[in-house]
C-alpha cells in the first residue's frame, strides 16, 4: 500500500474502550502516530491484570509477574519503555511437578508445555512410568499426518503420545499457565509453531526438541524488576506525552464501528474494543481465577527445596492449589528486597472464606516444609476474572486476552498488529 493511500484510510480519531495492558499498548502505537486517541476505562485504574498490591510490607505485581520470551514481543516493548535495564532472568532452579499419586519430582527439562521431548528420558519415565513413556515414542512411528489437523492442544498431544502425557504432564502446565484444561485450549494460540514442527520434523517429539534447540538461550520467561506492572505505569506515562486523553471510571454504554456512548455522550471515532465486556453471543463462559499470596518467615525455605515452584496434577490429594510460584525464590531481586522472609503465591479455580488457611497449608504440602500457623506474617487474595475466546461486535476490531488468549507475549504481539492494521490497513501482517 503506498503512503498516499495509508494515510487515507488512517483514521484521525480512535477511541479504545478498556484501559487494560492490550488498549494502552495499541492506543500508544496510535497516538505516537499522530491519530488522536482516547482511552476509556470503566475502573480506577489503568492495567487490567496487571495490578500490584503490598503484602506483609513488600510491594508485590497482584497479576502476572513473568512474561513469555516467545517473539520477542514483550521485552522489545519494555526497551522501548524505557526499561531495558530493568528486564531480569528468573532461577534456573526449574519447577517442580506435584503428581496425581502424592509425590513431587521436578518437571521434565526438554519439553514445551509439558510435551516431552525425549519420552524415555528418567525425568519423563518418572512422572508417567515405563509403559506410558513407551507409549509416548510411539509418536516417532506414527506418520507425521496422524493428529496433525486436531484442534487442541489436548487432542493433538493426546494422539501423538497418549493418555498420561496429558493428564500427567500437559494438564498441569495447562492449569497453571493458562487457567484450562488442555482440551479447552486452542493448539495455535498456546503452542505456535509445534504443528508446524510436527509436519516438518516427522515426529512430535523430535518437533519439540528442535524448537527448543532454536530457542534463544536463556529462560523462557523473563520479569521487571520491581515487577511487571511496571509496564502500565510506562505506558500511561507514554500515551499522556503523545497527547492521548486517559479517562478512568468511564461507564460505557454502547459501541458500535464509528461510535462510542459513554457516560450519556455520545463520542465519533474509530472504536477499538479491549474489554471483553462487548462481544458477541458467542463469547465463552469467564472463568475465575483466585491468586493467594502468603509473605512467611520459615528458614526451610532458604535452600528453595522446590525449585521456583510446583504445577499440580488434578487430582493430587490434599492439595486445592493448582500451582504455586516460590516468588523469591525465582526472582533474586525481589528476596533482596524481602529481607530473609519469604513470598509464595498459589492459585486457585475458586477458594473460600477460609482462603489463608487453604494457602497456608497446600503451600506446606507442596514444599515438603513444615508451615505452622505462625510462620504466615501476611496474606492477600486476588480474583480475576478470564474471559474465553470470543470475537467482537460485527464491524469493530477487538483486542485483548479474549480474543488473543492467555498470556502477555500474545496479548501485546496481538494489539500491536491491530494498531499497525488501523494505520496502514488490513493486509499488514
Amino acid at each position: 500500500m503506498s503512503d498516499e493511500a495509508s494515510a487515507a484510510e488512517r483514521p484521525a480519531n480512535v477511541i479504545v474502550v478498556g484501559g487494560g495492558v492490550a488498549g494502552l499498548v495499541a492506543a500508544r502505537d496510535l497516538a505516537r502516530a499522530g491519530v488522536r486517541v482516547t482511552v476509556l476505562e470503566s475502573s480506577e485504574r489503568f492495567g487490567g491484570q496487571l495490578q500490584r498490591h503490598t503484602v506483609g510490607g513488600i510491594e508485590l505485581d497482584a497479576g502476572a509477574e513473568a512474561f513469555a520470551t516467545r517473539g520477542g514481543t514483550v521485552q522489545a516493548l519494555a526497551e522501548e519503555l524505557g526499561l531495558a535495564d530493568a528486564v531480569v532472568a528468573p532461577s534456573d532452579a526449574g519447577a517442580w511437578l506435584q503428581r496425581s499419586s502424592g509425590d513431587a519430582v521436578p518437571l521434565p527439562a526438554t519439553s514445551i508445555l509439558g510435551i516431552p521431548g525425549t519420552p524415555l528420558a528418567s525425568d519423563v519415565i518418572r512422572v508417567i512410568g515405563w509403559w506410558s513413556a513407551l507409549r509416548a515414542f510411539a509418536d516417532a512411528l506414527l506418520p507425521s499426518v496422524v493428529g496433525a489437523k486436531k484442534t487442541t492442544l489436548g487432542e493433538f498431544v493426546r494422539v501423538r503420545m497418549g493418555r498420561a502425557v496429558v493428564d500427567e504432564l500437559v494438564a498441569p502446565v495447562a492449569r497453571g499457565v493458562h487457567s484450562a484444561q488442555p482440551d479447552e485450549l486452542e493448539l495455535d494460540r498456546v503452542a505456535p509453531g509445534v504443528r508446524i514442527a510436527l509436519l516438518r520434523e516427522g515426529s512430535l517429539a523430535r518437533g519439540v526438541r528442535d524448537l527448543r534447540a532454536k530457542a534463544p538461550a536463556g529462560s523462557a520467561v523473563l520479569g521487571l524488576r520491581g515487577g511487571v506492572a511496571r509496564l502500565v505505569d510506562e505506558l500511561v506515562a507514554d500515551l499522556r506525552l503523545a497527547g492521548a486523553t486517559l479517562r478512568t471510571r468511564a461507564h460505557v454504554e454502547s459501541v458500535g464501528p464509528d461510535v462510542v456512548v459513554v457516560d450519556g455522550e455520545r463520542m465519533p471515532g474509530r472504536v477499538l474494543v479491549a474489554a471483553a465486556g462487548f462481544t458477541g453471543d458467542d463469547a465463552a463462559t469467564p472463568t475465575t481465577v483466585t491468586v493467594v499470596t502468603l509473605v512467611v518467615q520459615q528458614s526451610a525455605l532458604d535452600t528453595a527445596p522446590r525449585g521456583t515452584g510446583v504445577l499440580v496434577a488434578q487430582g493430587a490429594p490434599g492439595v486445592r492449589a493448582r500451582a504455586l510460584t516460590h516468588v523469591t525464590a525465582k526472582w533474586p531481586w525481589l528476596a533482596e528486597r524481602a529481607g530473609g522472609r519469604h513470598v509464595l503465591r498459589l492459585s486457585y479455580d475458586r477458594v473460600g472464606d477460609d482462603w489463608r488457611e487453604v494457602a497456608r497449608a497446600d503451600a506446606a504440602v507442596l514444599l515438603g516444609v513444615e508451615l505452622p500457623t505462625g510462620a504466615v506474617i501476611d496474606a492477600a487474595r486476588v480474583e480475576w476474572t478470564r474471559r474465553g475466546a470470543a470475537d467482537a461486535l460485527d464491524g469493530v476490531a477487538g483486542v485483548g486476552e479474549w480474543t488473543a488468549g492467555t498470556g502477555l507475549a500474545a496479548v501485546v504481539r496481538q494489539a500491536r498488529e491491530q494498531a499497525g492494521r488501523m494505520l496502514h490497513g488490513p493486509d499488514v501482517p
